[in-house]
């Protein structure tokens, strides 16, 4: 580490739960940030802030008038940009140091899987259920711990799948892949503004945990916001062994 980066980061070295080893595992470590949006702002900023070496961000959408009421690393100057661009350079603008890749496409299948090999860890921040299947499935068959966060209307929820806590769900144990669930987007439903900015910000803590190997994730945990009351509610869950995406294979005939 030189002086410009003990300097920067001098917060959480005076943590005794990271100190030098830990930011330098963080300056090491490749975080993909699948969504650009509401959730992936804060989430991808916080990331950068704490000096994560790599941050990939993905997202094919655009910035749109209607997403600046939450989504804040756009600005009014960058409506019609891609997401990813305009997120980048908020980035890059808060920490030049971190190396950001900016992809401005919807992956799944050999791609997905490619990106997610490559990780140390992925942030779900995208708004479709097929996708945060697709995300889940690729973290399990490649063993990348996964911090998935989703918000709507005044309500949020986030839980972690990771492959070292052996009795630890992943999302398709909570959330079946062929379960039928009405999509709600906050195009249609509305988001109250700060709700991406909670979760994608205890998505932030949770995947800087997870790198720095700091305290105990939410593995095998659903947390889950009533912004309303601001109400947290926690719900412990376990392993589905029948689930299909990460239970134990059927035996041989």
């Amino acid at each position: 580490m030189n002086d410009d980066q003990l300097l920067r980061y001098s917060r959480h070295i005076m943590l005794d739960e990271i100190g030098i080893e830990g930011q330098e595992r963080i300056l090491a470590a490749h975080a993909l940030v699948i969504g650009a949006g509401g959730l992936g702002s804060p989430a991808a900023m916080f990331l950068a802030s704490a000096g994560v070496g790599t941050l990939t961000l993905v997202d094919d959408d655009v910035v749109d008038l209607t997403n600046l009421q939450r989504q804040i690393a756009h600005t009014t100057d960058r409506v019609g940009m891609p997401k990813v661009e305009s997120a980048a350079l908020a980035l890059r603008a808060i920490n030049p140091g971190v190396q950001v890749r900016a992809l401005r496409e919807r992956v799944d299948g050999p791609r997905l899987e490619a990106l997610v090999a490559e990780a140390t860890v992925v942030l779900d921040c995208s708004d479709n259920y097929r996708t945060r299947q697709a995300v889940n499935a690729a973290c399990v068959h490649h063993r990348k711990p996964l911090v998935a966060g989703a918000a709507i209307r005044f309500d949020g929820q986030l839980t972690v799948v990771d492959p070292a806590v052996a009795q630890a769900p992943c999302y398709a144990c909570l959330f079946p892949p062929q379960a039928t669930f009405e999509e709600v987007q906050c195009a249609t439903m509305g988001v109250f503004a700060p709700m991406v900015g909670i979760i994608g910000s205890v998505q932030a803590a949770e995947a800087l945990k997870l790198i720095a190997g700091v305290g105990t994730s939410l593995a095998g945990q659903l947390l889950m916001l009533d912004g309303r009351a601001m109400e947290w509610t926690r719900m412990r869950t376990a392993r589905d062994p029948a689930c299909p995406v990460c239970g134990a294979p059927a035996p041989s005939a």
